[in-house]
């Protein structure tokens, strides 16, 4: 088995925490069986090409994964003859999948999604991995707040964060971090408020890596819970809700926190189900599974879709059912 991993390209425009999410799956994966990236937009040196290794005739052992959202219908049918994963980070970008293509799911969010819009596909869940240096250091925390201004919502940087700067230490990032696991080990606080962002984007966050990484770091968390963050977060358990409201009542409540920097400990049992060691058990049980499912892929498909003339029939036949039964 042979996983060609398909990105856009791995640097300039393209580099973004799905890329690197990504390139993160594909190291994971070279642990297994033989991985590469290959990428379809920019030509990069030392790398693979999608349009020159598609004059390969040896790929009957390949298996091709797409996860860039917006391409993905593009792809799925560039690639109709061959093996072809999805690897679905983000929900909302409208497209519908042949039941031959098996979809691996970051998230239980987005594993529900496509559970319904999916029904007749293979679906699998793989979440994301939390590197082994986003651990608590127990080192002294000299920032009250911590906030990466990308993706960050307008009240989160325009209204909770220079009311905050009144009264403590904050930082605001806006730019790339070298060493972030020691920046969250710094930080009382990290603020997180994304559903905004998503909301103009009109796609889902699809994961939501950094409040987990925080969290395993010592960092209280003050998040919103929107797409895949609520896979893992538990408001009032092992971190606090944003926009609670009010902003005088979340500037009560981060002060209040900043305080007591250690309100909540969570347990490292807490952060086992994304780490190293149990994703690349999960990945070696979907990958055994899909390779099997490659294998019998010659026979026919044949259970009824659910498409939306088949919702359409099946919803009239309940109102014929109801007055069958009434009259």
């Amino acid at each position: 088995m042979r996983l060609y991993f398909l990105v856009p390209g791995t640097s300039g425009t393209f580099a973004c925490g799905g890329l690197w999410a990504e390139l993160k799956t594909l190291d994971l994966a070279k642990q297994i069986c033989h991985a590469e990236v290959v990428t379809y937009r920019q030509k990069e040196k030392n790398t693979l090409f999608l349009d020159n290794l598609l004059h390969d005739k040896n790929l009957d052992d390949v298996i091709f994964v797409i996860s860039w959202g917006f391409d993905v219908p593009q792809l799925a049918r560039k690639l109709a003859s061959y093996n072809v994963v999805y690897h679905a980070h983000s929900t909302g970008y409208g497209f519908k999948l042949p039941a031959n293509i098996p979809i691996i799911t970051v998230s239980r969010n987005t594993m529900g999604y496509w559970g319904q819009y999916a029904p007749n596909s293979l679906i699998y869940y793989l979440p994301n991995q939390i590197s082994d240096e986003f651990q608590n250091l127990h080192l002294e925390r000299d920032i009250d707040v911590l906030v990466q201004a990308r993706k960050s919502s307008h009240y989160l940087l325009q209204e909770l964060i220079p009311a905050l700067k009144q009264q403590c230490n904050v930082v605001v990032v806006d730019s790339y971090v070298e060493d972030l696991a020691r920046l969250f080990n710094r930080a009382k606080v990290y603020l997180y408020d994304s559903a905004e962002y998503w909301a103009t984007q009109g796609v889902s966050e699809g994961f939501g890596l950094q409040p987990l990484e925080a969290m395993a770091c010592g960092c209280q968390v003050f998040s919103s819970i929107n797409g895949g963050l609520s896979d893992y977060l538990d408001p009032g358990f092992n971190c606090y809700k944003i926009a609670g409201y009010a902003r005088d009542y979340d500037v009560k409540r981060i002060l209040r926190i900043i305080e007591k920097p250690e309100a909540i400990i969570l347990p490292e049992s807490l952060f086992t189900e994304y780490r190293t060691q149990n994703i690349l058990d999960r990945l070696q049980v979907i990958l055994s599974e899909i390779n099997d499912f490659f294998n019998c892929k010659n026979l026919p498909g044949n259970i009824q879709d659910l498409t939306s003339s088949r919702v359409a029939q099946l919803r009239i036949q309940r109102v014929l059912n109801k007055l069958k039964h009434k009259f």
